[in-house]
């Protein structure tokens, strides 16, 4: 295996920015996230960020369209800008498998979101394995993640103490490794062992519980003491809700998306004032059966990868490895 020691991964950094937009973990601004490298930069390496990565393809606001009218004439440009080569570097498994779920929703089932796909085409990974969980609200590892390892990435890292041990995952990754080839040697390793997880929650079988479950009393009592402040969904890796709005001023105007959540009451409210989700249950519902039940039987997937930011920002507690225990426990007739 390629090896790297890890007080050179500043200089290894500031070779890769001068050919890529390189995107590092950063703890700056009172929030961990990936942000712009800068030479000389504080760069977090250590554990996952506070903000997923999700931004990076589907960003929290984005222009879509312009437009113009002349009497009876109009015209719509699409503003889709095609981005420079850019670089993730220090992705964590969970949110590697994060960016696997918005490729379903954005890039399958017969429709395609080229403002995500000229960004997703455009973005080379490189991942990092923790040996254990980053923090104690981590559970990936019962979500079907790998804690140690990626494959959908073109290169992984794993840690290895005072060294990052490399490999290359795609054709791209082994042309980087080579082209990069100074800064790594070659060693046989072996890879730590996984310390344990405390979080384990059992999603065996889980989805099909649900299936039953839709009017169980269960939901009333899991909603009582959300907030409906939406923090779950915007830190989430893999929440995807957004809205679409314009502006117009005189003859012109634009369209723009902006990240929504399913937990707010206007998200689903009509024109004409129904709202199918009238309280705090049916949305609260609807989360959970979206990440348990629903995306698993459109794409065969959990909608959730445990990476545990919900669990620790959450300002109620609202645990969802709890609320699977309890879902585990309904008796059904």
């Amino acid at each position: 295996m390629k090896t790297v020691v890890k007080s050179k991964i500043s200089a290894l950094l500031d070779e890769i920015a001068k050919e890529f937009n390189l995107l590092v973990p950063t703890a700056g601004d009172g929030a961990s996230k990936f942000a712009p490298y800068t030479s000389g930069g504080q760069v977090s390496l250590d554990g996952r960020t506070l903000l997923p990565p999700k931004d990076v393809f589907f960003p929290q606001t984005e222009k879509m369209y312009k437009f113009s009218t002349d009497g009876m004439a109009g015209s719509l440009e699409t503003l889709l800008e095609a981005p420079k080569h850019q670089m993730l570097f220090g992705v964590r498994p969970c949110d590697v498998k994060s960016i696997h779920e918005l490729d379903h929703v954005f890039l399958t089932k017969g429709f395609v979101d080229e403002f995500y796909q000229s960004k997703r085409d455009r973005t080379f990974l490189v991942s990092i394995g923790c040996n254990g969980p980053a923090e104690p609200t981590c559970f990936c590892q019962s979500m079907g993640v790998n804690p140690q390892e990626s494959d959908a990435v073109d290169v992984h890292l794993f840690d290895l103490g005072s060294e990052y041990g490399a490999v290359a995952k795609s054709e791209n990754g082994e042309a980087f490794l080579q082209k990069y080839a100074s800064f790594f040697n070659e060693a046989e390793v072996q890879l730590p062992a996984i310390s344990e997880f405390a979080l384990k929650p059992d999603v065996e079988g889980i989805t099909e519980k649900l299936q039953q479950m839709f009017d169980h009393p269960l939901w009333e009592e899991v909603s009582r003491k959300c907030l409906g402040c939406g923090a779950c969904t915007y830190l989430c890796p893999t929440c995807h809700c957004f809205d679409i709005s314009g502006r117009v001023a005189g003859n012109q105007g634009f369209k723009f998306r902006c990240w929504d959540s399913c937990m707010f009451s206007e998200y689903t409210r009509m024109a004409g004032g129904h709202n199918p989700r009238p309280s705090k249950k049916e949305r609260v519902r609807n989360r959970f059966l979206h990440k348990l039940q629903y995306f698993p039987e459109r794409y065969g997937d959990l909608l959730c990868t445990g990476c545990g930011r919900c669990l620790s920002k959450c300002p109620v507690n609202m645990d969802i490895t709890n609320i699977i225990k309890q879902i585990r426990e309904v008796e059904l007739a």
